[in-house]
């Protein structure tokens, strides 16, 4: 065991706090990562303040992880001190269902083994990336080309994958018509990787105030939700949408936005239930859709597609004293758009 400093929510909705915690000694299978950078997702405020449902604390968030491995396991073959390495949403699976055997970890049927905020095959609770180190079995964890910075990669071990992931399975690329709904953490990443992919991207925000930003990553055009007629002029428009927003919306607005056969897709999660008139999703024949992250393999697929399209997240490096304001930042969309900790600083 090696006790690690760390930052952690003491209890639901409480401020994070400096503390320490323990890391498991390095087993056969595993690597020993020095954190260097963590990313602030969405997903860490959700989970700390029990948005999503009942949690465990004392909670160390993070699942946007970048750093240097430090150590490995006797029987480790993938990776060697010195090496940068990422790790993402999920430290396990069982390994034995169907989706794990085709590289869909975070479908896993007997559930995964999430970064943090979650129990072990050791039974022990995980905690995240707000700390110093980490150990995690080789097998999940992923390898950072050397073209991108850490800095700016730890963001995509989460909003990288869980909008490559979806823009992939949907066949974003030359000739399609994509939207991106939100432009924070995840859409921002989102429209970035759409228009590698060659994509013609679109941005919906509710105004139009980071439209320069949104250009200037890849986007072809900007239309403003709250605007009544951007819904009139894009209807029928897209093949793809892919939300990225946290908060309820109207979906059959949305919906009519789709062309035949194209799907609306979530990979934003809102901690409220949302109303649907089927009739939306029937007339069209159209799909409405949620994706979850990626498997390993998948997101180093998509570093290795950041790496040779020159792309990282646009990020805001902070201290470790510094999470609270950001969760609060965050909430009220005043980050350009992703805060990720220098964890040297906890």
């Amino acid at each position: 065991m090696t006790t690690v400093a760390a930052y952690a929510a003491p209890a639901a909705k409480a401020p994070l706090e400096r503390t320490t915690i323990e890391r498991r000694a390095v087993r056969e299978f595993d690597v020993l990562i020095d954190i260097e950078f963590a990313g602030i997702c969405h997903s860490d405020i959700h989970q700390a303040r029990e948005g999503w449902g009942e949690a465990i604390f004392p909670m160390v968030p993070g699942h946007e992880i970048a750093g240097i491995v430090s150590e490995v396991g006797p029987g480790v073959t993938k990776y060697a001190v010195g090496d940068r390495v990422g790790v993402g949403c999920l430290v396990d699976s069982c390994r034995e269902c169907d989706n794990c055997k085709a590289g869909l970890e975070q479908y896993c049927s007997g559930g995964n083994v999430g970064t943090y905020n979650a129990v072990g095959k050791d039974g022990e609770p995980t905690y995240g990336g707000y700390s110093r180190k980490i150990v995690v079995d080789e097998n999940y964890v992923v390898r950072i080309p050397d073209t991108l910075k850490l800095d700016e990669a730890a963001p995509l071990l989460c909003a990288g994958i869980t909008t490559y992931s979806p823009l992939r399975h949907w066949n974003a690329g030359p000739g399609k018509k994509v939207a991106v709904l939100g432009m924070g953490g995840l859409g921002h990443m989102g429209v970035k990787i759409a228009h590698a992919l060659g994509a013609e991207v679109t941005v919906l925000s509710q105004s139009l105030r980071k439209k320069d930003d949104g250009l200037k990553l890849g986007a072809a055009h900007y239309y403003a939700t709250s605007d009544e007629n951007t819904f009139k002029e894009l209807r029928g428009a897209f093949d793809l949408i892919l939300s990225t927003v946290s908060a309820p919306l109207n979906l059959d607005a949305y919906l009519s936005l789709l062309k035949t056969d194209g799907a609306f897709v979530n990979v934003g999660a809102p901690e409220e239930p949302v109303a649907l008139n089927l009739f939306s999703v029937i007339g069209g024949r159209k799909t409405l859709a949620g994706s979850g992250i990626g498997g390993i393999q998948e997101t180093q697929e998509m570093l290795d597609f950041c790496a040779e399209h020159s792309i990282g997240a646009e990020i805001e490096l902070i201290d470790a004293d510094q999470i609270n304001d950001a969760y609060e930042r965050v909430l009220v969309s005043d980050v350009r758009y992703r805060f990720v900790i220098d964890t040297s600083t906890i």
